[in-house]
């Protein structure tokens, strides 16, 4: 044989082991209906009391005879999606062939992409109130004092979180009370079955960070006078579905079989800090920004399929790549439309340099809602599952549709969102102000808002605002695609706005009112 003749060989071979270790999910056309749907009477019960069909045909098992044909083939399955009816499965490229002849298949897919987890940090410094109780300024941004005198602290409720490990929280302060009180009802790991040490034994450096994001939702001090997350008495479900560096080698098999399996123990409000961009081991099979579509990845159909048909608030991060210019938009599944998707702002209101923006090709407004953090969208989008919890609370008949819509105008540039921070930060007092006085619109605590044209020969527009106020300004070619946003220190009592050709519309955030500038 020839030397090039070797390489060629060599080539081939090396190429031909590498698609083997490919994951892939084996879609199937058809369900066994004689088969018992897979979920849980409690799952049953709260279906029924948000109104959505009882049992769906997402509920039924995939077609046992179908994976054990495949079975009797060499072909083994690692996670069963009732979801998508199919399994996820390793596959050479003869088998990937001989699944393509069966009748009963309907599609393959690659699996293998990249999940981005934010770099995080518990050591942060904390503000203290007048009352002694001390708080992350995120805590303050949000108005927790709208629930804390409400008394909603998510007790009643059951939050599920999906993440890469849990290592540390029998050990945190702060998380101690998940254990003295019994708040965690159950835990998977995806990534190690057998394990049985889930917050002791450590296995990567990334294993901490569900901890943080736990901490974020449900974090407080034994004596109470610190508090960290907001639904502290909220139960949980655990899932460890990720593990790797910084950024996390993910698999979305197993992100989908946890999100089913909480679903089947009739958990309502899911938060998950994992979000899929690019970094296929095939380039040919990233993801493109023009597939955040909410329709394109699998993790999107599944998000889609857990809040359109089975009523699970799906709260995650908005995704860290806005300061990445080849990609700079949102992740799936945060593209999914009926997701919350959180991004994150600065002490100013202003969106973080990293936070992912929404797409300009999406016929809805995303990321949906955010807030204060300084070490991702990953500890952004707990803050806000620790607010839906406590809507919950009170209002345990809230559907997700109506728990996202009381979000937003709650929130600080309702009606007037954009693709930075979509309506901007939520409210407690407003957000509980909704779902008490439904009917009453618009009550004294929802934002004041006004619109101001300028004709086209007028060349500024001058804006009462009290002097030394910072109010921030987001610069617009739509009235939501955002060009450039900052905030000014109010001199004189009014801030000037100069016309630009680029911008059609601008809107300024005051303390005491949202105004949308539009230039004729």
């Amino acid at each position: 044989m020839t030397r090039v003749g070797q390489f060629l060989f060599f080539f081939v071979f090396i190429s031909l082991q590498g698609f083997s270790q490919q994951k892939y999910w084996v879609l199937f056309k058809d369900k066994d209906l004689n088969a018992s749907a897979a979920i849980s009477e409690t799952c049953k019960e709260n279906r029924r009391a948000i109104g959505v069909a009882e049992i769906q045909i997402t509920d039924y098992p995939v077609n046992k005879k179908y994976i054990n044909g495949l079975k009797s083939n060499g072909i083994f399955a690692i996670n069963e999606s009732r979801w998508l009816n199919g399994i996820s499965s390793y596959l050479t490229y003869s088998q990937i062939q001989y699944i393509k002849s069966l009748p009963f298949v309907q599609e393959i897919i690659p699996i293998e992409g990249k999940l981005i987890i934010t770099k995080t940090n518990l050591d942060k410094p904390h503000l203290k109130a007048e009352d002694d109780l001390r708080v992350d300024y995120v805590m303050k941004q949000i108005g927790i004092e709208g629930f804390l005198q409400a008394g909603l602290n998510g007790k009643g409720i059951t939050i599920g979180v999906i993440d890469a490990g849990y290592y540390g929280v029998s050990d945190s302060p702060a998380l101690g009370h998940l254990f003295t009180e019994q708040r965690i009802l159950g835990i998977r790991d995806y990534i190690n079955p057998k394990k049985t040490n889930h917050f002791d034994e450590r296995e990567t450096s990334s294993d901490f960070h569900g901890t943080e994001v736990l901490t974020a939702i449900t974090g407080k001090s034994q004596d109470e006078k610190l508090i960290l997350g907001l639904a502290t008495q909220a139960r949980f479900y655990l899932a460890r579905t990720d593990t790797g560096g910084r950024e996390f080698r993910g698999e979305e098999d197993n992100w989908v079989s946890a999100m089913e399996w909480m679903d089947s123990l009739g958990v309502r409000l899911i938060n998950t800090s994992l979000g899929y961009a690019k970094g296929f081991s095939n380039a040919k099979e990233d993801y493109k920004p023009d597939q955040m579509n909410g329709n394109t990845s699998i993790i999107a159909r599944a998000a889609k399929i857990a809040t359109e048909e089975k009523g699970i608030v799906v709260v995650v991060s908005a995704g860290n790549e806005g300061g990445d210019r080849d990609w700079r938009i949102i992740s799936t599944p945060a593209d999914a439309e009926g997701t919350i998707a959180v991004g994150a702002t600065n002490e100013t209101g202003l969106k973080m340099g990293y936070s992912s923006v929404g797409p300009d090709f999406l016929e809805y407004l995303k990321p949906n809602v955010a807030c204060y953090s300084l070490y991702g969208t990953s500890l952004a989008a707990p803050v806000i599952t620790g607010f839906v919890a406590c809507m919950l609370q009170a209002n345990p008949k809230l559907t997700n549709k109506e728990i996202k819509n009381y979000l937003q105008k709650s929130s600080s540039l309702y009606p007037f969102g954009n693709n930075f921070l979509g309506y901007g930060i939520p409210n407690a007092a407003k957000a509980l102000d909704l779902i008490r006085s439904q009917t009453k619109e618009p009550l004294e605590s929802r934002n004041i808002t006004r619109t101001l044209s300028i004709p086209e020969n007028e060349s500024q527009a001058e804006i009462a605002v009290k002097e030394g106020e910072v109010v921030t300004v987001f610069y617009k070619k739509t009235p939501y695609l955002v060009l450039s946003q900052d905030a000014q220190r109010v001199k004189r009592n009014s801030i000037v706005l100069k016309r630009n050709s680029k911008v059609k519309h601008t809107t300024v955030v005051t303390t005491e009112e949202v105004i949308e500038v539009i230039w004729l």
